[in-house]
């Protein structure tokens, strides 16, 4: 009866196994159960696995995201923008290159890697002439040469069957050699102990998927069958022979197994009452309570390997009462974006741009993230729990108790923050970017630029020497008249990418602010202070406030980066940096003396967007 047993071994179920055979020209990527079939048993845990499913489902859809999007096109050749939004609108003759990323954020999700066919062009000078998604599935890496390096893939329909899909193999993808009109990019995050594939994230789970596929084949078992192994039928009459065993099973399986036949009598005839079958019930105590608990076990671990901190992200219901908390769901969803999805996608677009820089119109991409959260409300619910200012500042509008410049768009006429920031400096090219980082415990007050100046000076004892003309002004912005000043620092205003703004709208001034593309002095933001440059987000209204500490404003998204930058040595020795100079030293210390201004120690608030702020920057609880 041993061998009638059912065993699932899973170390050995779910474990990927990778070997080179001999005889055969690619690597064998299986399971001992899945034999050179490892992406097909991926596949079968997704169909039968719905939790797993409904992860990988949910987490390709955030990867992919509504779309693809070139950056700062204002600022590109137009040429190479025409020729990539072409490229991006008919990646191959059915499909555009967004319909194509999204077959490869399911892969890349489901398989750990993902798979490119680089057809090019009939004039090899041309480059790519299309790209197509391939089935992770149907690759096989070719044996690597005696340098390491794969040169070719094996493709197969299905590689269960071999003989009648046979594999043929493909170069592996080479800008440097276009001889092979069509080549295959396979590629994928790295993976411990794997040299030839990639892994799925998820791999650790894949017991507990099983386990749950186990569980639903149970259950749909017990349905299906109506005895579902809950009898055992004993006959005391001796033991017949292995035909007759068979058709005495046959017959009983017959006429009372089935969920149609669930519940039904059992009739015996005997001439012998000593002779008649012993019929068993088998009722395992609590196996309900332990399927539900093993449900559990199973959903919660399956979860976690996919690194999923809130279910309900995944379309998951749960009875942990997260659902009803936004601020929760919200740092869940921003965790997840940033440390699984944006991984993805940023390996995605290392490889796109590797691709157009062959076609020479490399230019930076990037996604239209999707939001996994979004709280829509109508008018009517607005309108029945917030005031009118409140509802004006979701939007991204001032109070209309406030005197508000408006502005046709036809107007020739600036407003105060447009004619402002037209003063403002921008970096010369030639001087280096050493630091940038989240401002962080420094006063308004406290001059960072004129302190980190006076320490290097101080550290390197080049206050009268080491520098010709010292009444001479050079040339180089940043240098005083005494050619001390070796730094200098600005400040940029940047967006919290990891806060959901869930009006989808930006206010008029942190627009500005940022499509200004400028770097701010210290004294640039302290005297915006005292302008009309945001009238209406102020205290109660106040046309003015403290643009260093409060941004744009209650529920603004933006905060304060300081970059250092540092003057170029010039030929004259204007500027000269003995060889003991140590930049990131004299930035240390002219940090610790930020965060320990004696006139006003600062309150980290410049650090942080008013949105994450007690009252999202309100002064009053709303």
């Amino acid at each position: 009866m041993k061998e009638q047993i059912l065993s699932v071994n899973l170390g050995t179920e779910t474990a990927p196994q990778v070997q080179e055979v001999r005889g055969k020209d690619f690597i064998e990527y299986g399971t001992q159960n899945w034999k050179n079939l490892f992406p097909q048993f991926l596949i079968d845990l997704y169909y039968n696995s719905s939790t797993n499913a409904a992860i990988i489902n949910a987490t390709s859809e955030l990867i992919a995201g509504e779309d693809l999007v070139i950056d700062d096109e204002d600022e590109r050749n137009l040429d190479a923008i025409v020729k990539l939004k072409q490229f991006m609108a008919d990646a191959n003759s059915n499909e555009s290159l967004h319909e194509v990323v999204k077959k490869v954020a399911f892969d890349f999700k489901l398989q750990g890697s993902f798979a490119l066919n680089i057809v090019w062009a009939r004039d090899r000078s041309q480059g790519i002439a299309e790209i197509y998604h391939i089935p992770v599935e149907k690759i096989r890496v070719e044996r690597p040469d005696e340098m390491g390096k794969v040169r070719g893939y094996y493709v197969s329909g299905d590689w269960s069957n071999t003989r009648m899909n046979k594999p043929y193999r493909v170069a592996a993808f080479n800008p440097n050699d276009r001889t092979n009109p069509s080549q295959i990019l396979y590629t994928g995050l790295y993976s411990p102990n794997m040299n030839a594939y990639y892994t799925p994230d998820y791999l650790a789970g894949n017991s507990w998927s099983l386990i749950d596929q186990k569980v639903s084949e149970f259950h749909l078992n017990n349905i299906t069958n109506g005895f579902s192994g809950s009898y055992v039928f004993a006959f005391a009459n001796g033991v017949p022979t292995q035909e007759e065993r068979f058709q005495v099973e046959q017959s009983i399986a017959q006429k009372f197994t089935g969920s149609e036949n669930a519940g039904k009598f059992i009739l015996t005839f005997s001439d012998d009452k000593t002779r008649t079958p012993e019929i068993t019930p088998i009722s395992p105590s609590d196996l309900d309570k332990q399927y539900l608990a093993l449900q559990e076990l199973l959903v919660q671990n399956i979860l976690t390997a996919h690194r999923v901190t809130s279910p309900m992200l995944m379309g998951i219901k749960n009875d942990t009462g997260l659902g009803s908390n936004v601020d929760e769901l919200n740092s869940a969803a921003n965790y997840y974006l940033n440390t699984v999805v944006k991984p993805y996608q940023d390996q995605i677009i290392k490889v796109l741009r590797k691709l157009f820089r062959v076609n020479n119109m490399d230019m930076p991409i990037s996604f239209i993230q999707l939001k996994p959260i979004t709280l829509e409300f109508t008018s009517e619910d607005l309108k029945g729990v917030m005031e009118q200012d409140e509802i004006r500042s979701e939007l991204g509008l001032p109070p209309l108790n406030e005197e508000v410049e408006i502005r046709e768009d036809f107007s020739s006429d600036k407003t105060e923050l447009e004619a402002y920031l037209d003063t403002l400096e921008d970096i010369p090219e030639d001087w280096e970017l050493v630091e940038e980082e989240v401002v962080d415990g420094e006063h308004q007050e406290f001059d960072f630029e004129e302190t980190i100046n006076e320490i290097a000076n101080e550290k390197l004892e080049l206050a009268n020497t080491g520098r010709a003309n010292p009444n001479y002004r050079s040339k180089q912005d940043g240098l005083n008249k005494k050619g001390t000043s070796f730094y200098k620092v600005r400040y940029v205003y940047t967006e919290d990418n990891f806060l959901v703004n869930k009006s989808g709208t930006s206010r008029q001034f942190c627009r500005l602010m940022e499509s200004a593309k400028k770097i701010y002095r210290k004294e640039d933001i302290v005297k915006m202070g005292s302008m009309r440059v945001n009238p209406g987000f102020g205290p109660r209204g106040a046309a003015t406030y403290s643009i260093w500490k409060w941004k744009g404003g209650p529920e603004c998204q933006h905060f304060w980066l300081r970059r250092i930058y540092k003057a170029p040595p010039s030929d004259d020795d204007y500027v000269r940096y003995p060889d003991n100079i140590i930049d990131e030293k004299i930035i240390g210390y002219t940090k610790a003396r930020s965060e320990g201004f004696t006139a006003e120690k600062n309150d980290n608030l410049v650090a942080k967007p008013p949105k994450r702020m007690k009252n999202h920057g309100y002064l009053k609880p709303r």
